[in-house]
């Protein structure tokens, strides 16, 4: 196999051109990458992953910590994580956290010193994963998912702005009887209550403490708690739910009893998945930037890498609100 003293003497550049086309670093004219890279392809140049590893102390991988996949928003958050951190050179691992097996492997890798870094997408103050890595040194990013006073980088939707939307989009159109379902426990579900109760008191409505339901992240959780709550004399006319399952749950149920959204009820969710716009839902919804929230994920994992003391920081992205059928424009 050709070396990559092999490929610079071939390419008539530096090894050292040939180490920085390989890592992917912008210090190198387009023309010599692509000089490099041509011999490249046709070398079937592999490099010896150990021997950089030993030589710069970095593996070139990055952890990606989650729990249920379940939901849809989540593959498409990874899938965002996992092309950002390809433009950097950088590989992937991943690790479902929510069996003992996942979270073994996890602490294990990073106490192994098998990844650079770790991007956690579900973590909570008491994770065992989380707290290995923090014991460890190990840069860590929380993505989506937020701890205040953790000692780390996180990035996230403001969750209190995007509860405040959708309570908005209700006040607009005279719908306060309103319904919020979703698990409490985790800085989504939390922030997002949040946003909206106070934005509903602000305009004199208080939420009901009988009408939050914490049913998890859950579609099935989510239509059994409906179903309850549509059978009563007087169910509520707007609901919020802190996911979109959870809104699916809540359609399931009302098509079950023949109530019908919009016209009986408004349903908002949030994160806008795909299935979100499918006609068979039609669900207005709040939309996260995920693809920016994961390239700046990435980004601050790699500055943790060049400068581990500097000051850790919380960005927060704005959501939008995305109206369709399930709540429409107030006419």
């Amino acid at each position: 196999m050709p070396t990559s003293k092999d490929i610079a003497r071939l390419a008539g550049v530096s090894q050292t051109t040939v180490s920085r086309v390989l890592a992917n670093k912008s210090n190198v004219r387009e023309e010599t990458r692509q000089k490099v890279l041509s011999v490249l392809d046709s070398t079937g140049y592999v490099p010896n992953e150990q021997a950089r590893a030993m030589r710069t102390r970095r593996t070139g991988t990055v952890g990606v910590v989650t729990g249920r996949i379940t939901n849809p928003f989540y593959p498409e958050l990874i899938d965002a994580l996992g092309m950002a951190l390809t433009t950097h050179g950088l590989r992937m691992v991943l690790w479902a956290t929510d069996t003992d097996s996942g979270e073994a492997a996890a602490i294990e890798a990073m106490r192994g010193g098998l990844v650079d870094g770790v991007l956690f997408t579900s973590a909570s103050s008491d994770s065992p994963s989380l707290q290995s890595a923090l014991m460890s040194a190990l840069p860590v990013v929380l993505v989506i998912r937020s701890i205040e006073g953790a000692r780390c980088d996180q990035v996230t939707s403001d969750n209190i702005v995007g509860g405040g939307l959708a309570a908005a989009h209700f006040i607009q159109a005279g719908r306060t009887d309103v319904a919020v379902l979703g698990q409490q426990g985790a800085s989504t579900g939390r922030e997002r209550l949040t946003g909206f109760a106070a934005y509903m008191r602000a305009h004199g409505v208080e939420v009901p403490a009988n009408r939050v339901i914490d049913c998890g992240f859950f579609h099935d959780a989510a239509k059994q708690a409906a179903l309850k709550l549509l059978a009563e004399d007087h169910p509520p006319n707007a609901w919020f739910c802190v996911n979109d399952i959870i809104a699916f749950g809540v359609l399931d149920a009302a098509a079950q009893l023949g109530v019908r959204a919009p016209e009986d009820i408004w349903v908002i969710g949030y994160d806008d998945v795909k299935m979100a716009s499918w006609n068979l839902f039609d669900l207005t919804t709040l939309s996260q930037p995920v693809e920016q929230i994961a390239e700046v994920g990435v980004e601050m994992l790699l500055r943790r890498l060049s400068n581990p003391t500097a000051p850790f920081e919380h960005r927060r992205f704005m959501p939008e609100l995305i109206v369709r059928g399930s709540a429409p424009e107030a006419g």
